[in-house]
């Protein structure tokens, strides 16, 4: 590796580890991802939910296997963490406003989520992040993977010029992207936001890569030849680097809350024809600045 890749790297993964009394919690990689035990989310003490805000903003991502929760318990632990998005289609079904169904079975024929993207980076205020529970996994007991990279190294590996390039711009972020080849409901607001291509995480003050094959059409400041090659290039980097990733293997009645605003993620489907099952809940964030 180069040597500001390896300067990168070596400062993600020698940060001091966060100290718990109330929960045990084991990093899944050096740079990203944690399991949490020692706890049940249904009942948790004002200290286990202090001790889980700082694993969070450690890791980014939290896995909480063997937790039995109701729908109504699933949305009160997010409710820790803010506001509630409630889904825009879901008055269509009569289903829960708070709650996305996240289902494949042998009849599907697409999944959401088998690219490398950020949810909804085109509204204007993208969400704080989500909590998937999956109570079903694929019968055969393996697939349905869920990868997982982190956007503050996707940065950080960058080389300085590249990095003081990529500060000063914008990218449209569309979410007409996602229904390419198929038809939105017309009820459906297609929402579409400028972003700063270069964000700082509002909690931490870190800066981070905030452009996502998923949402990102364009930058603002350059010709679409321009545009088109560097996005490309930055769609790239994080899904050929594997060293900016975890991968969380799903087991039944396991819990993952991610931050959205300093992730992107990929949810691996090769368990055609068999099923999985999950509820999300996501919980709404603010207008990210450079």
């Amino acid at each position: 590796m180069e040597e500001h890749v390896l300067a990168a790297v070596e400062l993600a993964t020698t940060r001091p580890p966060g100290h718990y009394d109330t929960i045990t919690v084991r990093p899944i990689s050096p740079v990203i991802g944690a399991e949490v035990s020692g706890l049940d989310l249904a009942d948790l003490s004002d200290k286990q939910l202090a001790e889980i805000r700082h694993a969070f903003l450690a890791h980014h991502v939290l896995v909480f296997r063997d937790q039995v929760l109701s729908a109504e318990e699933h949305k009160r632990f997010a409710r820790h963490f803010g506001e509630l998005r409630q889904q825009p289609l879901a008055d269509l079904d009569g289903g829960d406003p708070a709650i996305l169904e996240i289902s494949a079975g042998p009849n599907s024929r697409f999944v959401a989520g088998e690219d490398w993207h950020t949810d909804g980076t085109a509204e204007a205020e993208p969400s704080l992040g989500s909590m998937l529970y999956v109570t079903q996994t694929p019968e055969i007991g393996v697939g349905g993977d869920t990868l997982w990279a982190n956007m503050h190294l996707a940065y950080e590996m960058l080389s300085p010029p590249m990095r003081a390039f990529l500060d000063g711009l914008t990218a449209i972020h569309d979410g007409l992207i996602p229904w390419q080849g198929h038809t939105p409901p017309p009820e459906y607001v297609v929402p579409k936001s400028e972003h700063p291509v270069v964000v700082r995480h509002p909690e931490t003050g870190r800066r981070l890569l905030f452009v996502n094959a998923g949402f990102t059409s364009h930058i603002v400041q350059l010709s679409r030849v321009e545009s088109r090659a560097l996005l490309d290039m930055l769609f790239g980097w994080v899904a050929q680097q594997p060293i900016l990733s975890c991968r969380v293997r799903w087991t039944p009645n396991t819990l993952v809350f991610w931050d959205n605003r300093c992730t992107q993620h990929h949810a691996v489907w090769d368990y055609y024809p068999h099923s999985r099952y999950g509820q999300r809940v996501t919980i709404n964030g603010g207008r990210p600045t450079g």
